[in-house]
């Protein structure tokens, strides 16, 4: 049961990357020290993630006084684990935001999104952060009778909110640039690409850290005591501070009841293949774009600058890894590519991240001075990057961003932290049987 476990340290040696591909592909990055004894800031930052280490950034870049704390390694969770997938948009379609919140709402939030992307792309750039960024997503469609919603959202992105870098892919040239017979047709979107994710937040670790920002690895956070100073407890010392951030996503554990009961940690697993001939790379993706299909237990996947099959699959029903990760993804990656069936497989990992109910982020202000957000569902690139900077500016004292993510009012999970295991169970059960079924 997810209560009886922390999985910060339930699948993983504490203290060292994962041994996934990116991990052994890193960027050299300097070694953080643990926090021992006591100090102060203006802001304590938990979590040395994405949204951790974009908003410690860009609090530095205001002048803020700031301190991280990351439990591990910069990058050690989600963000240094992920398909590396830099997605347009939200994670939920815009017809369905419209439906939720209205047109208006649901264009600030698409205007949101596209300045997530810049975000993160002018931090690539300004930063000269080496993450091997390209262009295009594919998402593909797993059944013959999604093929037309896939053309009407092209047509409804193009029309009303006048985004003219995703197009219609029929299903002949979507079999052509995946090289499997499994998808019918989909949509091509070139505001979107794929980084390697590990390498983008040790690059804004880097940043950070030159604008000030003290930064501590391997530096546990016990609990925080609310209050006009914020007091927050590690294994070796403290923090106090005007304000605190909660950027512990999947990783939260029991920090904070009311973060907790908004979030679920799910896992997901990915494997990489040995390095392939150029000429087998293009036949699997033939434009080097990244893939994501339309199941709901969703099958990501992409090439990587050395030409591996990174594919990520396969779902599960507790929170301990599989024994032999590479054998649990090689099937649903078989299922796709047969070709691909007796590959070697250099590398399998796993790790965690965090949904919510409506499958958007939980921003919440649990506290006047302490901001939380987590939740991205497997869209946390660019909006756990861009999550960052609005936090900055909230501090700084201008909140309108983050009211308009805060009035997503994202609901708790029934029952709150108690009930979201056997509500993950019930949930994974019923539509991976819909997958299987194609219902």
């Amino acid at each position: 049961m997810l209560s009886s476990l922390d999985l910060l340290s339930a699948n993983d040696t504490p203290g060292v990357h994962a041994p996934s591909y990116y991990a052994a592909t890193a960027n050299s990055s300097a070694e953080y020290p643990e926090l021992r004894g006591n100090v102060s800031c203006d802001v304590c930052v938990i979590g040395g993630g994405y949204t951790g280490l974009s908003s410690a950034l860009h609090l530095a870049e205001r002048g803020f006084d700031v301190v991280l704390l990351e439990a591990n390694r910069i990058g050690w969770g989600a963000s240094g684990r992920n398909g590396g997938q830099v997605g347009t948009g939200q994670r939920v379609d815009q017809t369905v935001l419209e439906k939720r919140h209205g047109v208006e709402h649901a264009k600030v939030l698409w205007d949101l999104a596209l300045e997530s992307m810049d975000v993160t792309l002018d931090l690539i750039r300004e930063h000269e952060i080496a993450c091997d960024y390209t262009p295009g997503v594919l998402h593909a469609d797993h059944r013959k009778d999604y093929v037309e919603e896939s053309r009407a959202y092209v047509d409804h992105l193009n029309s009303v909110y006048g985004y003219d870098k995703v197009r219609f892919v029929g299903e002949d040239e979507t079999r052509q640039m995946v090289g499997s017979s499994r998808y019918y047709g989909g949509s091509l979107d070139m505001g979107s690409g794929h980084v390697h994710p590990l390498n983008l937040a040790l690059g804004l670790g880097q940043a950070a850290a030159q604008k000030g920002v003290r930064i501590f690895e391997k530096t546990k956070v016990l609990t925080y005591e609310p209050g006009s100073t914020v007091a927050v407890a590690t294994e070796a010392g403290g923090v106090r501070a005007k304000h605190l951030v909660l950027g512990c996503n999947g990783y939260l554990g029991k920090l904070d009841k009311q973060t907790a009961a908004h979030v679920l940690p799910i896992n997901n697993f990915i494997v990489a293949t040995e390095p392939l001939s150029d000429a087998d790379a293009k036949a699997l993706i033939r434009d080097n774009v990244a893939v994501a299909d339309s199941k709901f237990v969703i099958n990501y996947f992409r090439l990587s600058a050395d030409k591996r099959m990174l594919f990520g699959g396969g779902e599960t029903y507790g929170y301990r890894f599989p024994d032999d990760i590479r054998s649990f993804v090689r099937k649903p990656m078989s299922e796709i590519y047969p070709q691909l069936k007796d590959v070697r497989l250099d590398f399998g990992w796993g790790g965690t991240l965090a949904i919510t109910p409506k499958r958007m982020p939980y921003f919440a202000r649990i506290q006047p001075n302490v901001l939380s957000a987590s939740g991205y569902s497997g869209h946390g690139v660019a909006m756990a990057t861009f999550a960052g900077k609005v936090i900055a500016e909230a501090i700084a004292g201008q909140a309108e961003r983050f009211d308009a993510f805060e009035k997503i009012n994202i609901p708790a999970f029934p029952g709150g932290d108690k009930l979201r295991y056997p509500l993950l169970v019930l949930a994974m059960t019923w539509y991976s049987l819909r997958d299987r079924l194609g219902i």
